[in-house]
Parts: C-alpha cells; sequence; structure tokens
C-alpha cells in the first residue's frame, strides 16, 4: 500500500459501536489519505541493468570469480569496475552461458529459454517476437516499465529489438557493427589482418553503448519509470580493437601470463571503464537503493587470439576447451548480481544460466503469474538474498546444454556435469562425467568409472529432455572447401 499502516488500529469490524465516533473517523481519514500517498522504496519495481559482455572468459578478470580457487583470475589484466561489482554484490562460482556461441546465448537469455529449444547455431528457426522475451514479461509484472537494448543484438536474430517489447535500442546491430576484418578495411579473417587495430574515438564502440544507457537511465529517473536496459558491448569479441594509450599502458606491463596480447588486454581495460561510468551515473542518479545490476557473458573466451603466444597457457587456463565446446572454457563464465538485498561480498555455489535471467527478472519485478512452460530458466532470487542456499528446483532438474553441430550435449546437476559425444547418426558415442563443483578442470579428472549410476541417470534426464523440445540433432558435417 503506501506508507502509511493501519494495523496498529485495533478497529474490531464486527463491533464497530466499540469504539467511539472520533476514532472511526480519524481511521477514515487516515485510509483516505494513505491513497494519494507514494509508494515506499519496498513497493517500487525495481530497476535492473544487465551487462552482458562477448568471449569474455571465466578466469579473464583480475579478481577471483572463486575465492577458493587462486586460478580464477589473471594477474595481467586489470577490471577495478568489474571488481566493484564483485566487492558490491555476489559472484556466482558456477555461472554459465547458455550456449557456447554468442546468438544462441542472446535468444536464450531474452527468452528464457535452453539453446536446445531456441536453437543451437545462428540460424534457427525460432522467433523470437513470437514469444515471452524478458521486456514482455517486466511489463506483464508492471506495465510502467520501460525497456532498452543497447550493443549488438546478434546474427540471424529474425525479430528486432521493437519487435520483442523493447521501446528503445540500436537496432538490428551484430558482430560487424563491433569491428570485423571487413569492416576494418581488411578482406578476409582474423588472420588475414593485423593482430590489432587502433581506435583512439571509441574503441569497440564501447563509449557509445555505455552514454545510451546512461541517457535512456536518465530519462526514465527523470519520467519515473522503472527500468530494464541490457548493455551488450562487443568486446571482447574479435577483431581486437584498443587505443594507442591502452595499448602503451600494457606494453609497459611486460607479457601477458595467458594466451591474450596487450592489445586484447587493453581492449579489456577500456571495456571496464565504460562499465565503470554505468556505476557511476546509478550513483549519481542516487537510485542505488532501488537498482540491480548484473554481469555475464554469452559464451567463454576464445581459444587463441590473433598474436597471443599459442605455446604459453591458453587464454582460458586453466579451464578446458574455449568458445564454441561445452567444455568448461565454452560455457563457464562470470557472473555477477548486485543489487538491494545482496550482501556486499557474498558468494553463491548455485549454479546457473543466463536463461535464469528472466524469471529472475520477473519475479524482482513483483510478477506473481505463472510463466509460460516454454520458459527453462528459474528465479535465482533465493540465492541472492541466501548465500548459503546450496540449490534452487529445476523443472529439468539440472543446466541443459546442447551443441549437435559440434556433436555435444551436456547437463550439470549440482556439483556433476555429464558431456556426451555424438556421431552423425545422432547416436552417443562417448560420454564423460565431471566433479565441476571445487574443481572445474575437466583435464584428466573423467570420473564415470567411479560414478557409473549417477551418469545413467544424467544422460536419461538429458536425453528426455531433448526429445521433449524436438532438439536439432547432430548432422554429418560438410567438408569445407579448401582455398586454391
Amino acid at each position: 500500500m503506501s506508507a502509511v499502516t493501519l494495523s496498529c488500529l485495533p478497529l474490531d469490524p464486527v463491533r464497530p459501536a466499540a469504539y467511539p465516533c472520533w476514532m472511526k473517523l480519524f481511521c477514515v481519514l487516515l485510509l483516505s489519505l494513505s491513497l494519494f500517498l507514494p509508494a515506499t522504496a519496498a513497493d517500487k519495481s525495481p530497476n535492473i541493468v544487465l551487462i552482458l559482455t562477448d568471449d569474455h572468459g571465466w578466469t579473464q578478470l583480475s579478481e577471483l570469480m572463486d575465492p577458493d580457487f587462486p586460478k580464477s583470475k589473471s594477474e595481467y589484466l586489470e577490471s577495478p569496475n568489474i571488481n566493484r561489482l564483485i566487492a558490491g554484490g555476489m559472484r556466482f562460482t558456477s555461472g554459465y552461458s547458455p550456449a557456447p556461441l554468442c546468438t544462441p546465448t542472446r535468444r536464450s537469455i531474452l527468452c528464457g529459454t535452453s539453446a536446445a529449444r531456441s536453437g543451437t547455431e545462428f540460424k534457427s528457426p525460432w522467433v523470437p517476437a513470437d514469444h515471452l522475451t524478458i521486456p514482455k514479461a517486466l511489463k506483464q509484472a508492471n506495465p510502467d516499465y520501460r525497456c532498452a537494448h543497447f550493443g549488438k543484438w546478434g546474427e540471424q536474430m529474425i525479430s528486432t529489438p521493437e519487435q520483442c517489447g523493447y521501446d528503445a535500442s540500436h537496432g538490428e546491430t551484430g558482430n560487424n557493427t563491433g569491428g570485423m576484418p571487413n569492416s576494418l578495411g581488411v578482406k578476409g579473417g582474423h588472420g588475414d589482418g593485423p593482430p590489432h587495430f587502433i581506435n583512439n574515438e571509441d574503441p569497440k564502440l564501447s563509449r557509445k553503448i555505455s552514454d545510451s544507457t546512461i541517457d535512456f537511465m536518465k530519462k526514465q529517473v527523470n519520467a519515473g519509470n522503472p527500468f530494464y536496459v541490457q548493455a551488450s558491448y562487443y568486446a571482447q569479441h574479435l577483431s581486437v580493437v584498443c587505443s594507442d594509450k591502452a595499448l602503451k599502458k600494457y606494453e609497459s606491463k611486460g607479457t601477458p601470463d595467458r594466451g591474450y596480447t596487450q592489445a586484447w588486454a587493453g581492449m579489456l581495460d577500456e571495456l571496464d571503464q565504460q562499465i565503470g561510468r554505468i556505476l557511476d551515473s546509478i550513483e549519481n542518479l542516487d537510485i542505488e537503493k532501488d537498482t540491480h545490476v548484473f554481469f555475464t557473458a554469452d559464451n567463454g573466451g576464445r581459444g587463441t587470439i590473433p598474436g597471443g603466444d599459442s605455446q604459453g597457457k591458453a587464454p582460458n587456463y586453466p579451464l578446458t576447451g574455449a568458445k564454441h565446446t561445452l567444455f568448461e572454457g565454452g560455457v563457464r563464465v562470470p557472473f555477477i548480481a548486485m543489487g538491494p538485498g545482496v550482501s556486499a561480498g557474498s558468494v553463491s555455489r548455485v549454479p546457473v544460466v543466463g536463461y535464469d535471467f528472466l524469471p529472475t527478472f520477473y519475479s524482482l519485478a513483483g510478477g506473481t503469474d505463472e510463466l509460460e512452460a516454454e520458459v527453462d530458466g528459474v528465479s535465482f532470487v533465493a540465492a541472492m538474498k541466501n548465500p548459503k542456499l546450496e540449490m534452487i528446483k529445476r523443472p529439468q532438474r539440472g543446466l541443459i546444454f546442447h551443441r549437435p553441430g559440434r556433436f555435444e550435449s551436456a547437463i550439470r546437476d549440482g556439483n556433476f556435469k555429464l558431456r556426451l559425444d555424438w556421431n552423425n547418426k545422432a547416436e552417443v558415442i562417448d560420454r564423460q562425467l565431471y566433479l565441476v563443483g571445487q574443481n572445474p578442470i575437466e583435464d584428466g579428472n573423467d570420473r564415470l568409472a567411479n560414478h557409473p549410476e549417477k551418469a545413467a541417470a544424467l544422460e536419461k534426464r538429458l536425453l528426455a529432455y531433448l526429445k521433449s523440445v524436438n532438439a536439432e540433432k547432430a548432422v554429418p558435417r560438410k567438408p569445407k572447401k579448401r582455398k586454391k
């Protein structure tokens, strides 16, 4: 209701004559006045900001993603503003992207669906505008929400941001918008151009994305609207683009501690600065108590970086695999939440995934109606409020991953992760079982022989889910054409 409460007044509706007339009149006046008073902070629908980076690995920050795992950060990279989120909120040690590739993840986050349901590659028959989306869900909870998406939308998403319920956007943007070789004057792929490009105006358009985000927040605060804004940065996707200033800074720091380059580190530094501007604006607008900020990446880091040391530690070290694969290096990503009710510096070990954002945001917005059955995600609000929580219930009883184009599927349940390999006849030909809760390194740690019953149960559950959503099947690989 409002700041005025009537619970302290002992009126008896059965025996109204038991109270003096002046008291009854006083209560009526109080009740009438309360209808015109502004809502308290607790009654407001909160603002929500989602920051999404690109090709950004779990260990590619200067703060530990798991305080009990010393290798879960870089000693070379600098990310002080992302670290502010960690210090002021909760880091999820087992945070995942829905897919190891950008567009499937973006569809998945938008609609709250696993990639197995809404498409595992760039192309998919799934039309986001025909389904529930984050902005639609928020407006279902509270029609006053205003929603915006700035930065990378995705490749072949079919629907525009506005068709999906957004009130403002940069449009149908993709990798070329944020800088690919052919958009930077180089014909061919990343190996055909220089290892990095210099842009002293706005590398990777990170400033533009932050400018738009900040301007949108200001307008909604002035208008008194609760808002949702997604800032989808192009960094750290290739091509590597940074300023001269950033490059010189990291050249002075010497050799990177993993297989990325000094320019790549500079690109991350400049991305971090722009994220800092959003955090500063939230403070300057005095809306910290009403605003939740979430941070994650669309998939894990790349296996190689142009110009990087291929003989040293991999960019995702010590995780196995990289972008495109369902090993931890491909889908385990930074995952942070900060806002009202979240303890500063807290840690959650509950496995969460990007398709959980839709139901989580809906819950934060005050939504109470049951969501569509096709929404695979679940709200992790309870985990945000209770760092000791060990699990959240899921209909699928696990996180689902599927990439038939790479002949892989996986399920994470508790600390266990089962990974399947397929052949081109859609038959499972190999399986591995890992315990990735406390030790995320998969190399040499297959536990299938120790837990055959667990592996069999997880495989049965995973295959049943894939069948229930009519997931794509593994198909024969087309031979690549050789360059003449």
